[in-house]
């Protein structure tokens, strides 16, 4: 695993206003950087990245079943008590789903090491599904690249067969996309969706998640009072959970992408149950709840998260009495938990985490993101990678 610097395209960001990347620099701070790349094995990727995901994903469904089996397990997630039947017969149905996203931390020796999942809301995905793509073909038709490079990304194919195969089961049905409004980035991800479910064939709509409203049918409805069957949400269930429709969610005749037991493993509760129950596992790193974080050894490090974060958010990391890192903002309410402290590489300063794309249950796509601090957060850029060898 090499970081290599690389000149930018020339062109880049008439590219990305031309296929609507309009968020590739954000708050003034870069976003997207094609100024390096990160370098894999074919090896690499496939024993050290793409086997264990599949395996992980295998786990974490083990996980959810024990869950939405033993209410003492439900509890430790944070859920309110009266959307647990929700989650339940959304398990037991076995509704679809469609994607997620595991965070490594790995540099290029030894197993990668689960850091979190991301399988309700994960972003980045037009970057990592066509962007640094696109950014592959063209340095290799510039000669930039060697010839044989090539990229871990399937993520645009599995995308669309997909939803071609969720088509075949709901071909009378139109699917709505959503996301809050004055998200730039939500926005970009949720047309890079929608687009691929229009090249499946489906019937699609958007609405802002701001513009739903429920009519005396206990049905969400548009703008223009439209009833939605289906659902594309790019708004996490714990929001779901609590917000004004919450009380009328377990009635509504409305199938979800993602489905609500999604819930469970979108939560950091996931990672002491692991622990638990695959104690020792290569690609697991120790992980409590408070009750328990005497157990972890301060001497080597303590990961501080919230049960729900997003973007990096209220994480603080804790080395021998002296605090490491520590991020912002809202979360943290409901809890957290402490995992063993396990540094992201550095490169020259630069620190990638890895996140392992998954759609259904197969491995597909990897993207990097990169930051000056130890943890990844909204603003970390993005880089892309190849492989070669």
């Amino acid at each position: 695993m090499f970081r290599r610097s690389s000149t930018p395209r020339p062109h880049w960001q008439q590219l990305a206003k031309e296929t609507g990347f309009n968020f590739h620099t954000m708050h003034g701070e870069t976003y997207w950087d094609e100024s390096a790349y990160y370098q894999f094995s074919l090896k690499q990727v496939e024993q050290d990245i793409e086997d264990p995901s599949v395996e992980l994903n295998q786990m974490l469904m083990e996980l959810v079943s024990k869950v939405c089996d033993d209410d003492e397990l439900m509890k430790l997630f944070a859920v309110p008590e009266q959307q647990w039947d929700l989650i339940r017969r959304s398990w037991f149905r076995r509704d679809p789903h469609l994607y997620g996203r595991f965070d490594f931390s790995y540099n290029g020796n030894g197993p990668a090491k689960l850091l979190e999942a991301n399988f309700d809301t994960p972003t980045s995905l037009f970057e990592a599904g066509y962007f640094q793509w696109r950014w592959l073909e063209d340095m290799v038709d510039a000669q930039q690249l060697p010839r044989q490079s090539d990229q871990f990304n399937a993520l645009q194919e599995a995308l669309i067969k997909h939803f071609r195969q969720l088509h075949r089961f709901n071909r009378s049905k139109r699917l709505y996309f959503s996301c809050c409004k004055d998200t730039e980035e939500d926005l970009g991800t949720i047309e890079y969706m929608r687009s691929c479910a229009m090249e499946a064939g489906l019937k699609t709509s958007f609405c802002f998640v701001e513009d739903i409203g429920l009519n005396d049918a206990d049905q969400l409805t548009d703008l223009n009072n439209n009833p939605m069957r289906w659902m594309f949400k790019l708004y996490p269930w714990e929001f779901m959970f609590t917000d004004e429709f919450a009380p009328a969610l377990s009635n509504l005749e409305m199938q979800w992408l993602e489905p609500a037991w999604k819930a469970i493993i979108s939560n950091k509760a996931i990672l002491p149950l692991l622990w638990k129950m695959y104690e020792g596992h290569p690609n697991l790193l120790p992980a409590y709840f408070s009750k328990y974080k005497h157990k972890l050894d301060t001497a080597n490090g303590i990961v501080k998260k919230p049960l729900f974060s997003r973007e990096g958010a209220n994480i603080e990391i804790r080395k021998a009495g002296k605090t490491l890192a520590s991020s912002g903002g809202d979360y943290g309410d409901e809890g957290f938990i402490y995992q063993a402290f396990h540094a992201l590489p550095n490169f020259d300063g630069n620190y990638p985490l890895i996140g392992s794309w998954m759609v259904k249950d197969e491995a597909v796509a990897m993207s990097i993101r990169e930051d000056s601090s130890l943890i990844t957060q909204d603003l970390s850029r993005f880089v892309p990678h190849i492989i070669l060898g």
